[in-house]
């Protein structure tokens, strides 16, 4: 598949998930407290997550998402915004 046709799959997929769990944004979603979240944390708050979604929105493929990452996906719809 394209980066193209992943990105529309999964910002179609994304509007299709519950909101951001009530206004809880990513420092509260970041369980372990490292400033980072794992595929488990924002599974959390995303149960629908796919590994596939997450490696797209990890943009630098370090296997968590950092703040910056967090709000690149959330301006791309790809994340609701608390």
């Amino acid at each position: 598949m394209t980066h193209l046709k992943t990105f529309a799959l999964i910002a179609t997929a994304t509007l299709c998930m519950p909101a951001f769990a009530m206004g809880q944004d990513a420092t509260q979603a970041d369980a372990n407290e490292d400033g980072v979240l794992s595929l488990a944390e924002v599974q959390a708050v995303f149960p629908d997550m796919t590994e596939e979604q997450f490696a797209t929105i990890d943009l630098n493929g370090d296997g968590v998402l950092e703040d910056a990452e967090v709000k690149a996906a959330q301006e791309a719809g790809l994340m609701p915004a608390s």
